[in-house]
Formats: C-alpha cells, structure tokens, sequence
C-alpha cells in the first residue's frame, strides 16, 4: 500500500480536549498525518467527504478532497464525541452540550481559499444537557437521538428539559448518572433505534468495569432482549445492507452478527481500538485509536498489541474484509471517537464555536 506523507498542520487543544483558555495554555499542538494515495482516490469515486471526532484532543476534523489531494480541517469542540449528518445539518455532542450546525451552501465557494469548498455548515445554536457523556447521536426525521451513556438510556431533546429519556434496557432499574451498563452505540434502521451496544449487562455504578474483557453486548431496542454477547468492549453497531455490523473494539475487529442466532463473524482485523463506524456503499470506515496506559484497557486482546496500534481511519472493503485505504494522525490525536460520512460534498468548510482558536475567520450571516 503507497503512503503519502503531508505537510504538517498546526492545532491548539491540549491533550484532555479542554480549549485553552480552560487549561491555561496557549501553545498550539502539532499534528502530523500521512494517508494512502487510494484514500482521495476513493472519496472522489464515491463523492464524499468525512467527519472525525476526537475526544481526547477535543477536535471534530473535516477530511475532504481539492485537486486530488487530501484536505484536513480542524475544529474545535469541548471533548468531541458522537456526530450526527443529515443533509441540512450536523450534530456534535460535546462535553455538556450538543451543538448544531446548519448547512450554508450559498456560502461554500466564497470561504477561502474560494472555490475550494462545495459544501458548508456554520454553527447555529446549542442545547445544554450537562455532562451526560453522549456517546452517538443519530436523527430520525427532525428528532435527534442520543445514547446518554451517564443515565444509560436513549434519549431525545426539548426546550424544557435537559433531556427526554425514551428508552432504557431492562436490566437499568433507575434514572442515575453513574455509568451503569456503559450503554455507548445505537444502530438504526427505518427512522428509529434498531439496536444498542453496552459494555455490561450491569445496575451498579460503574458495574460494567470488572468484567469488562467478556461482559459486552449487543441488544435489540424493539424486544429489549439481549442477542449477542461475549465482547470485549463493543462500540458503533449499524445496520446496513440488511446486515448488522458493530466494532469489537477491545479486539480490533469488525465484526457481523447474526441477531437470529448470536452468531459473530469477524470481517476484518484492524491495526487500532476500533470505534467510531460510518458504513457507506461497500466500504466501512472505521476510527482507529491508540489504548491509555490505563486500567479501563487492562486485559483486553488488542493490549497484546499495544506496540503497533495508530491513530486514524481505516477503510475496508465489506465483501472482502480488505483494507484498502487509511488515514494516520502521526502525532497531536491519539485517539478517535466517532466517523460519519458527508454525502455529496468531497471538500466541505465548517464554521464551529470557536472560530478564533480554529484559526478561521468569523462567519456572520444577515437577512437582506
């Protein structure tokens, strides 16, 4: 696989994702990167561009295509988690907030350097949930869904509320923000939640951790009934092509599974603690993270292989379990949180909350 090495790009996070007038620093981080030459190639062939949170470096990251090289742009967000896409809007949770974004396409040509851009979203407004960890975030029609994984629920929003609990697994006796089950990935289908990844079938705070290496699964939000188990960490279940998906993520794999039967199929090996999973055409794109020296990764197979794990996105062809292309942040992300796809738009400009620390020009719209 030919790599192509780029320029550096600067950015100015510190490395807990907090901005810096929180932190109190102001230098700018370096982040270097390098891509295969098949990653432009293949956004242009299918006519998209990519979205990358980074919670750890408090980033969401526009990955696009100008003149047939890869493009990155840089935005900061306070510890970036899940995203939501849909044609007139993005989604971004945040560390207390959800912010959204709404699509400006009058403006695209004219954001420097003009002509460069074919797609644009500015950002609009912001609901404040408090710090609900929301994991992914998913719209069925003009409604927003959230797994909140500190109550360990699905939830929507309203002007009143910090937020609306509409779904929760059976084993969830009560309403507590204490991270019981690590309810963390939602799969939908035909406009509503399909299905949900946790990372233990547990009521206790933080009753996930001791089992951790085996006590993942996956449950379908319809039945509220458990159909897969035995998974070190699963992250990001979707469904597509008639098929569910999720990220084994404490093994590194893509995996298949067969709800009718809780059989698993892993589909392909990848070189990272996978999570963060956007499925487009036959390609799964897949964020890739290097694991903390930390208990919460202890015991867990992909440890085994810490020495060789990066940072990025790796894209692998569904039918054959190949990967075909890859995107590596070589230094300033270690690691990333959520991968959506942008459809039509193969360089797309974001205007986030914090033009001045993204190095951008403020973007005022008026009436006429």
């Amino acid at each position: 696989m030919t790599v192509l090495e780029i320029e550096n790009a600067r950015d100015t996070a510190d490395v807990n994702g907090a901005l810096p007038e929180e932190s109190g620093e102001h230098a700018a981080r370096e982040v270097r990167h390098k891509y295969t030459h098949s990653l432009p190639e293949l956004l242009s062939q299918l006519g998209i561009s990519l979205l990358v949170s980074t919670y750890q470096a408090g980033k969401v990251v526009a990955v696009g295509v100008a003149e047939g090289e890869l493009t990155l742009s840089y935005h900061n967000f306070e510890r970036a988690m899940g995203l939501a896409v849909r044609p007139d809007g993005i989604a971004v949770g945040a560390r207390a907030q959800i912010w959204f974004l709404k699509s400006a396409p009058e403006l695209a040509v004219r954001i420097e350097p003009a002509g460069r851009h074919d797609s644009c979203f500015l950002t609009r407004s912001s609901h404040f949930t408090g710090e609900i960890q929301a994991h992914e975030l998913a719209w069925s029609g003009d409604e927003l869904w959230l797994v909140n994984t500190a109550f360990g629920c699905l939830c929507t929003l309203d002007d009143r509320h910090s937020f609306v609990p509409r779904w929760r697994p059976p084993f969830i006796s009560s309403l507590a923000a204490e991270d019981r089950c690590h309810l963390n990935g939602m799969a939908m289908a035909e406009g509503k939640p399909n299905y949900v990844t946790c990372l233990a079938e547990t009521d206790t705070p933080q009753g996930w951790r001791p089992n951790k290496v085996t006590s993942g699964c996956l449950i379908d939000v319809a039945s509220s009934q458990t159909v897969a188990r035995g998974f070190a960490m699963p992250h990001s279940p979707r469904v597509h092509g008639g098929r569910v998906w999720l990220l084994h993520s404490g093994a590194g794999q893509l995996v298949q599974v067969d709800p009718a039967r809780g059989h698993v199929q892993t589909v392909t090996e990848l070189p990272g603690y996978t999570r963060g999973l956007a499925l487009y055409d036959r390609y799964a794109f897949v964020g890739l993270s290097k694991i903390r020296e930390t208990a919460t990764f202890g015991g867990m197979p992909i440890a085994e292989r810490r020495a060789e794990l990066k940072c990025g996105v790796g894209v692998a062809d569904l039918e054959t379990g190949r990967l075909v292309a890859h995107l590596e942040f070589l230094t300033g992300v270690e690691e990333i949180f959520d991968v959506q796809v942008v459809q039509g738009a193969r360089c797309l400009a974001l205007s986030g909350p914090y033009p001045s620390l993204d190095n951008t020009r403020p973007i005022w719209t008026v009436p006429q």
